[in-house]
């Protein structure tokens, strides 16, 4: 006897759920396929589970949209938020491994990938719980690109801003104004670790959580790069400013040029979020605002693309000096 079909949990769905699988939930047709055939029995079909016709599926049962997905990746993410945090890639974890500040709970990982882990450690320091990519397909969401790896573990501890500017050591330091894609802040933070920033600053709300998603964009350089989060940008602005850090504000309508920016003194760059930009507040509490020299039809850049620029033009100054 045929089983009933089962949802992405392997639970049965409850009545009027349609499964995942577009095979077992009717048609599961995308609406803009050509319509089937209806059946010969008067619009019903046999119930294999049951040995009785039961009606055609209801047009609600559909492969999801994208706007579906994106509410589900959301929903994901903001579950991710209260559960335990993950990681996943073959470069974060292994980056995490090799951190001795990472405190590792559990490491999933296929037959593959803990091949790849051992190769590049050595020796892993937790053990090993074999897994299958469908398997974290179904924690993590199709959309990861996980790599038949993930982890389960706890924060890094969080160094406070006092200690970030103390350990600058000519170093920039990057102030992020409600930057919340965590792709961009990823590409950020591995921009940071290639150009030698002294660390990162964010508030705490209005920017992205410090999980998989950032940290596979980062490509192990959440490991590398100190994050201070703060409760209130501008009461960090002015706590930069007291102990005699310079704020560049980058902003692209501004008069200044970054590279004739002065880099003798403590820096912090700061940089906004794509469009927004820097709020008025922001752009009231630096010293500077600065664009980066463009000679081309488009004038604006990514903002992970901008921090690349500004720390590289940071880092050459560095270098005469």
């Amino acid at each position: 006897m045929s089983k009933e079909p089962r949802n992405d949990m392997g639970k049965k769905p409850w009545r009027g759920q349609a499964s995942q699988n577009p095979k077992l939930s009717g048609t599961g047709a995308d609406p803009h396929d050509p319509p089937r055939q209806r059946p010969s029995d008067g619009g019903k079909r046999a119930d294999p589970a049951r040995g009785a016709p039961r009606p055609e599926h209801t047009p609600g049962r559909h492969k999801p949209h994208r706007h579906e997905r994106k509410d589900r990746a959301r929903e994901r993410a903001r579950d991710a938020e209260d559960g335990p945090l993950r990681l996943f890639g073959i470069h974060p974890v292994e980056a995490a491994l090799r951190n001795p500040a990472r405190r590792v709970t559990r490491l999933f990982a296929t037959e593959n990938a803990a091949r790849r882990l051992t190769e590049a450690l050595g020796t892993v320091r937790v053990p090993v719980e074999e897994t299958t990519p469908r398997d974290l397909d179904r924690i993590l969401g199709a959309e990861a690109v996980h790599q038949g790896v993930m982890i389960e573990t706890e924060p890094l501890p969080e160094p406070d801003l006092q200690s970030l500017a103390e350990n600058a050591a000519g170093r920039p330091l990057l102030v992020l104004d409600q930057v919340t894609d965590p792709h961009n802040v990823g590409a950020i933070l591995r921009s940071a670790a290639v150009f030698g920033a002294a660390g990162l600053v964010m508030t705490r709300r209005h920017s992205p959580p410090l999980n998989g998603v950032l940290a596979k964009s980062a490509s192990g350089a959440l490991e590398l790069v100190p994050i201070a989060l703060v409760g209130n940008l501008a009461g960090a602005l002015a706590e930069l400013k007291d102990v005699g850090f310079t704020l560049i504000g980058l902003d692209g309508t501004a008069e200044a040029r970054l590279e004739e920016t002065d880099w003798s003194r403590p820096t912090a760059l700061v940089m906004g979020a794509e469009g927004k930009g820097l709020r008025e507040l922001t752009q009231k509490l630096c010293d500077v605002l600065a664009h980066i020299t463009t000679d081309g039809p488009i004038a604006s850049l990514n903002v992970s693309n901008a921090a690349a620029i500004a720390l590289h033009t940071a880092a050459l100054a560095r270098i005469k000096t």
